[in-house]
């Protein structure tokens, strides 16, 4: 699989995940009506589904996508929630992000 494509599939996922639990977030925190939870759980659902379109096992899609999470969950906060992350918050987020990477697409022999 080619390294822009197994970005993508980490970023799609990374919406699903992010963008579904926001609504339920928004649901049971915010009062919002049901159906935030509803379709919130609907992508949510559809997150584990997408995982499954990258090559790797389990473990190491599971382990890289969690840093893409760190990443996307910070600007999604920054975006939708008015969030600023200070400059720990964004070398932690490289950092991991740098991991995960190193576990995903290390050359393997």
């Amino acid at each position: 699989m080619s390294f822009l494509k197994s970005i993508s599939i980490f970023i799609l996922a990374g919406l699903c995940e992010i963008g579904g639990g926001y609504l339920v977030w928004l649901w049971l925190k915010e009062e919002k009506p049901i159906w935030y939870g509803i379709i919130g759980g609907m992508i949510l659902a559809l997150y584990g589904i997408v995982a499954t379109l990258q090559t790797q096992n389990f473990a190491r899609v599971y382990a890289t996508y969690g840093g893409f999470f760190i990443v996307m969950s910070l600007l999604w906060s920054m975006k939708f929630d008015d969030y600023s992350p200070d400059k720990y918050d964004i070398i932690g987020a490289l950092i991991a992000l740098l991991g995960v990477c190193i576990i995903y697409y290390a050359p393997r022999g």
